[in-house]
């Protein structure tokens, strides 16, 4: 049987000793969970929302863990190079994680995992920035889904408003949000008070690594430097 390398020393960057010190342990907990798991995949995520993804998690713990954090430090611990990988071929796993992107090591079966990834998909209502996927227009006329309370509120996101016997009522045609567009703090604020969601939180699998092979899914993976059996 193969000498393990998981014990092997490596040089993280230097800083903070309780910087370095919670590096060297994070390195050591991916380090220990690859010798406890069958396969690892590393995925892409959008619109993430940490309280949706930590039901995914807790639904998988059973049978996987999930690591998210700083792409490098998880880099250095699967190993960047033939020379200092942990496991044979994991060093490929490691050239996929870029941007926003995760490591998931587990010992489900891999139609499983791709059953889970596809099927999971949550909405929510769109943070500034996010670009809307329709246009929103407000005619003039009665706002009858607004109480009277919220008039100075939705006058302050720019909206032409005022109070007539009590309704709020929009004075003039009024877009929130253009579709392709980024959304505005105002427009955000809006779309929530009017219950229109328009992120979706989606995980994508990128690759996956067992002992016995290697596969990258996504189209477009600078993958020049990436060796698929």
């Amino acid at each position: 049987m193969p000498k393990s390398k998981r014990n092997k020393q490596v040089t993280l960057s230097k800083t903070k000793k309780k910087g370095r010190e919670h590096k060297e342990s994070i390195v050591s907990t991916i380090r220990e969970a690859v010798e406890q798991y069958n396969s690892a995949y590393v995925f892409s995520f959008e619109n993430m929302r940490n309280i949706k993804f930590k039901e995914f998690r807790d639904q998988l713990k059973a049978s996987s863990r999930f690591f998210l954090g700083s792409n490098k430090v998880m880099q250095v611990a699967l190993g960047r190079s033939v020379s200092d990988e942990i496991r044979t071929g994991l060093y490929n796993i490691s050239k996929v994680l870029r941007g926003d992107s995760g490591l998931l090591l587990t010992n489900l079966p891999n139609e499983e995992v791709h059953r889970l990834f596809n099927e999971f998909e949550e909405y929510d209502f769109a943070r500034t920035g996010t670009l809307a996927t329709e246009k929103v227009e407000l005619n003039e006329g009665p706002l009858d889904q607004f109480t009277h309370e919220m008039e100075p509120f939705l006058r302050k996101q720019g909206m032409p408003v005022r109070l007539n016997k009590g309704v709020v009522e929009l004075i003039s045609d009024y877009v929130v949000c253009e579709e392709g567009k980024p959304i505005s703090p105002e427009a955000s604020r809006i779309l929530r008070l009017m219950g229109i969601k328009m992120a979706t939180f989606r995980l994508h699998l990128l690759c996956r690594w067992s002992p016995e092979d290697f596969e990258v899914y996504q189209d477009g993976l600078e993958n020049s430097d990436i060796e698929t059996s």
